[in-house]
């Protein structure tokens, strides 16, 4: 059983020919399709949830990456952790 099984149930059917016959556009539903538009382009991130991060280059000894980098995904996050640490330890 997957999460969305474990969420939502197992007793949800399989969508039939006749479903699919009745099927219609979404723009066929203006008020949804209006409702849906958050005035953002399609792949343009929306409001963050906290403040956003500063984009920067930053160069660090490889011996530094790559132990985060094998510590798996979050691995950029988790060297901001460290930073922030020391910011907060030394301020």
């Amino acid at each position: 059983m997957d999460d969305f099984e474990k969420r939502v149930g197992d007793d949800i059917p399989e969508a039939t020919a006749e479903d699919f016959a009745r099927a219609r556009p979404i723009t066929d539903f203006p008020e949804l399709l209006e409702a849906l538009d958050n005035g953002r382009a399609r792949g343009q991130r929306g409001p963050q949830k906290s403040e956003v991060k500063d984009r920067i280059g930053l160069r660090l000894d490889h011996h530094i990456v790559e132990h985060f980098r094998a510590t798996g995904p979050g691995w950029q996050s988790r060297i901001n952790d460290v930073l922030d640490d020391y910011v907060k330890k030394n301020s």
